[in-house]
């Protein structure tokens, strides 16, 4: 048995989910990436090619919050983040793309956390 590459089989998912979801002006995208340590959102408008807010644990503005934080807390912190400065811009609702990642952990932090500061999807 061949051992399958688990970022490939992510790609291959991913690639699955955005021939389905796009990210338009009226509804931009909500994509999230996890990495082993960090968590990064992007709402991008996908029909303009434009990212129109982000957010990840590098970030300055909340790097100082992110000591002793576990990596499920860190992503709750990113998705309140990423909705707070959509908000700030005139976005309301958008559509989620996790990524080719499971709805679980970090990914469901993240989107429960931005649903919570006000972001519909």
């Amino acid at each position: 048995m061949a051992k399958t590459d688990t970022r490939l089989a992510r790609k291959r998912r991913h690639a699955q989910i955005r021939a389905q979801v796009s990210g338009i002006t009226a509804r931009p995208r909500l994509s999230v990436f996890r990495s082993s340590k960090h968590i990064y959102a992007q709402i991008i408008d996908d029909s303009a090619g434009h990212t129109l807010a982000s957010a990840g644990t590098l970030d300055p503005e909340i790097r100082d919050k992110m000591a002793g934080k576990t990596k499920t807390e860190s992503a709750e912190l990113i998705g309140s983040l990423v909705a707070q400065r959509a908000l700030n811009k005139g976005i309301s609702r958008v559509v989620f793309d996790r990524g080719g990642y499971k709805y679980h952990g970090r990914v469901k932090a993240l989107a429960e956390a931005a649903r919570e500061a006000g972001l519909k999807f």
